[in-house]
């Protein structure tokens, strides 16, 4: 969400791509590391992006374990579908991803829209999943800046043509099997970022461990992903000196960390390899 002004290079990367047809669309997906002990990762960039988003993240993720990095609805080698964005279909997209792949179980790290799709992911298919990352996330609508807000509502097609030639815009054309679908894209984001959501109770009702990331210049403000801590079950009393008390979700706040560079920031790199090497609790 909100990623227009992100510096994406467009990058020519060796790493093959396959495609699976799930829900009756064409999920673009790349394999990087190899499949070890660990449990496999599949990541999912932000709005208008693609796996590029995660360029500097992707290597230091996939040292230890097999990472699915995947192109949403609409977004890079994926094509559009004649079906309405939302988060609801693109996380179901994911879960079957993950039983197409055959993969028992995978843990899950989405980044802004990404996030809000894998944060659904979690809530609509939990079986699916290990553990989860959000990064830049919001469980609700203004758990974002009013200004972000407010261009949310600016976001159509007549801006998107204004974009093209945007490192963002070249990015997707670059790797599009129907580059001219650049304006619909945008489109149906705007479409679906203005609409309103709330999704405090279901994220209460999480059981998968989970790490909530945002940088302290964020556009998501920070008392939204300390309320999603606390929604967990985080922040609610001293942990103790043993830390037997501790949740089994996790809070990271980035310095001199925005939305629009935290996907490059070698400190997400270290909070989400920390929390995803770390033992499960039991009964978790």
């Amino acid at each position: 969400m909100s990623e227009n002004v992100i510096n994406q290079k467009v990058t020519s990367r060796a790493v093959k791509g396959s495609h699976a047809l799930v829900n009756g669309i064409n999920l673009y997906y790349e394999i990087h590391g190899a499949r070890r002990t660990a449990t496999p990762l599949v990541m999912l960039p932000g709005g208008l992006g693609t796996i590029g988003m995660f360029e500097k993240l992707l290597p230091a993720l996939a040292q230890g374990r097999q990472v699915v990095a995947v192109e949403l609805q609409a977004h890079g080698h994926t094509a559009d579908i004649d079906r309405t964005m939302s988060f609801e279909a693109m996380a179901d997209d994911i879960a079957a991803l993950i039983k197409h792949l055959r993969l028992e179980k995978a843990d899950l790290l989405g980044y802004s829209l990404g996030g809000g799709v894998a944060l659904r992911t979690a809530i609509r298919q939990p079986d699916a999943l290990r553990k989860l990352v959000i990064v830049s996330t919001a469980c609700k609508r203004n758990g974002w800046y009013p200004g972000v807000q407010a261009g949310f509502e600016l976001i159509n097609a007549e801006v998107a043509r204004g974009w093209i030639g945007s490192p963002m815009q070249k990015a997707y054309a670059s790797v599009a099997p129907r580059p001219e679908d650049w304006t619909v894209l945008v489109d149906k984001m705007g479409q679906l970022l203005r609409q309103d959501y709330d999704w405090s109770a279901d994220v209460a009702k999480m059981t998968t461990p989970t790490l909530v990331v945002i940088g302290d210049a964020d556009s998501i403000r920070p008392a939204h992903a300390v309320e999603i801590f606390e929604l967990l079950g985080g922040g609610k009393a001293d942990a103790g000196w043993d830390g037997s008390g501790m949740p089994f979700s996790r809070l990271a706040i980035l310095p001199a960390t925005t939305h629009y560079d935290i996907a490059f920031s070698p400190a997400l790199a270290s909070a989400a390899n920390q929390f995803l090497e770390a033992t499960v609790p039991e009964g978790e």
